[in-house]
């Protein structure tokens, strides 16, 4: 029994095994606990080792490089296609093992562990913000329960609660309710800050993340963020790739022979596609009041479309320079990309 191709299909602490010869048949079917798989992958000759890139599967991935063998990650909705009926996990891992023999399959190079740390940190700080939001929406339910509106905005509302504590319209025991939680915002804000301290600073000593934050949106937040999910961009055949990757490429569909654009796709990961929108709408006004080509394509865009449909089509445009800034390996140029 040679094994030419192994299909792992991870789980927390079971792994179900399959096995592939050279003509693609499957010659093994095997479930093994999850700390066991380098030891069983010791005992192999050296062959290509095929998982989703999933949780732990990059560190795995290293580790199995070390014992000799070629490792294959692929996005988990590339395997689904090859799922036979009847989904269960050994026919996850035979599904796995047989979409890595495919020439045409794309693969995601393993994460090293500074990019895994920085994506880490990124996680960390999405949870804080979204505390952070909850906090703010519950303080307003609980002023509005009261007959106390605010206007929307955060520092507004951190600015009023000094007055509405001290007027007689709540409860003591809803004052001192109202002073933990501003202080419980407080200590939100700060681990944020210093989060994001820390990636500014990352930002500025990292080759790559430099020349990203040279793209007009781009800040130490969108430059980790990316730098940290693809690397160089080697994953990424061209740019196109890269917004389809964050799906900001707008699905089409045909009626009576004519192609008509609909909403973005919003596949792949949310968060860089979130902090791409963000970061377009802040740099959209001053772009679009330049006196270059990509200044007359966004002031056109507005006259004819939604402006929101303007910022997603603006970030689109940015992934796409992002990839080839990624991919040259230089920083992005105004001046030379207004006269190409």
């Amino acid at each position: 029994m040679i094994i030419q191709t192994l299909g792992i299909d991870l789980g927390k602490t079971v792994c179900s095994l399959a096995g592939l010869d050279a003509t693609g048949r499957v010659v093994l079917k095997k479930r093994i606990r999850r700390e066991k798989i380098m030891a069983f992958a010791a005992n192999l000759p050296a062959c290509t080792i095929a998982m989703e890139a999933c949780c732990g599967a990059h560190h795995l991935a290293h580790r199995l490089i070390e014992l000799g063998h070629t490792v294959r990650l692929m996005p988990p909705e590339y395997v689904r296609p090859y799922v036979k009926a009847m989904k269960n996990d050994d026919r996850d891992a035979e599904a796995i093992a047989e979409a890595a023999t495919r020439p045409t399959m794309r693969f995601v190079e393993p994460k090293n562990a500074a990019q895994l740390d920085l994506q880490t940190l990124h996680r960390r700080r999405e949870r804080l913000v979204g505390q952070r939001t909850a906090l703010i929406n519950q303080l307003r339910a609980i002023l509005l329960e009261r007959g106390i509106t605010v206007v929307q905005g955060p520092a507004k509302l951190a600015a009023s609660l000094a007055d509405i504590l001290a007027d007689d319209a709540l409860s003591p025991r809803m004052c001192r309710l109202i002073e933990q939680l501003r202080e419980e915002w407080r200590g939100l804000d700060a681990t944020i800050a210093e989060l994001d301290a820390e990636f500014r600073n990352i930002a500025r000593q990292e080759e790559a993340s430099r020349q990203l934050m040279t793209i007009p949106g781009f800040g130490p937040l969108a430059a980790t963020a990316l730098r940290a999910a693809i690397g160089r961009g080697e994953v990424m055949r061209n740019g196109r790739d890269l917004a389809a990757y964050l799906g900001l490429v707008p699905r089409q569909a045909s009626t009576g022979g004519r192609t008509k654009l609909l909403g973005i796709s919003k596949r792949g990961d949310r968060y860089l596609r979130t902090l791409l929108i963000h970061g377009a709408r802040a740099a959209l006004p001053h772009l679009a009041a330049r006196d270059n080509p990509l200044g007359r394509w966004l002031r056109g865009l507005r006259a004819r479309c939604h402006h929101n449909v303007a910022v997603v089509a603006l970030a689109n445009k940015l992934a796409r320079i992002a990839w080839a800034v990624l991919a040259s390996g230089r920083p992005f140029d105004a001046e030379k990309a207004a006269a190409a």
